[in-house]
């Protein structure tokens, strides 16, 4: 590409709504969106989203820091796992070759089932903590240990698949911090998407797998797209729209891996 394209940006405004309107990453829908409707090979889309997130988890991560929502304890043990764990995992991409046809296989294939996890965290999460509040609360220590060992898996995936750090990690911290308030979780978890996408997305640009028009095009439309997302979000059941989304992301999830 070498001019920004309306139709990628068209494409940003849809999934900066729907991002803005259930606070699901857009590595869920903007990465299988590349692939599956414009062709993209796996790791291009990959990489010019985790650049993508970078850019608008920033605002993000300033909101939510300005108004005290993020436990800079949690954000630091899930950093101590993750970007260790994103820049092997960019190693050994690098020696895979990132272009190559098994490679864009095989991300795809993780992809899909990144994406199909992310629809049962989506679908099953209020459950699920539900189930786990019945057990006595562990330690300290184990908490901490259990978060780094949350960030490596999830450096691991966001490298791959950009897909993860959003329903995946949510899951993983309500489950390990029952105590803390929702918002500050959803802050923390915002706030270390940061350096983990960035990190990440660096990577995959030095690699030469990322798209600058392209991803100039997304980030023109889904800013306004988040904006206006944001806003009618109070308006809108949570409850209504998470059976939704998990259905797209678990069909679209499928269509990968086929």
């Amino acid at each position: 590409m070498t001019a920004i394209d309306p139709l990628y940006s068209l494409a940003g405004v849809a999934v900066g709504m729907i991002v803005g309107l259930t606070g699901v990453g857009g590595g869920s829908l903007m990465t299988p969106l590349l692939v599956l409707a414009f062709g993209f090979h796996p790791v291009t889309a990959v990489g010019t989203d985790l650049l993508y997130a970078a850019a608008t988890k920033t605002v993000g991560t300033a909101v939510h820091g300005w108004r005290g929502t993020v436990d800079w304890r949690v954000v630091r043990r899930l950093a101590t796992g993750s970007l260790p764990a994103t820049i092997v995992t960019l190693f050994l991409l690098q020696r895979a070759g990132v272009q190559q046809a098994d490679t864009g296989h095989v991300v795809s294939i993780l992809l899909g089932a990144t994406l199909l996890l992310s629809a049962a965290g989506t679908l099953l999460r209020h459950r699920i903590t539900a189930w786990i509040a019945q057990f006595p609360p562990i330690g300290e220590a184990r908490v901490a240990a259990l978060t780094v060992a949350v960030g490596v898996v999830l450096g691991v995936l966001v490298s791959l698949t950009s897909v993860g750090a959003g329903a995946l990690g949510m899951t993983a911290l309500l489950l390990l911090y029952p105590h803390l308030p929702v918002n500050r979780l959803v802050g923390s978890d915002i706030a270390h998407a940061v350096p983990l996408t960035l990190v990440a997305g660096i990577g995959h640009w030095l690699l030469g797998s990322v798209d600058l028009m392209l991803l100039a095009s997304l980030l023109v439309g889904s800013v306004p797209g988040i904006i206006v997302g944001s806003l009618i979000a109070s308006r809108v059941s949570d409850r209504a729209l998470a059976p939704v989304l998990a259905t797209v992301l678990a069909i679209v999830g499928v269509r990968l891996m086929l």
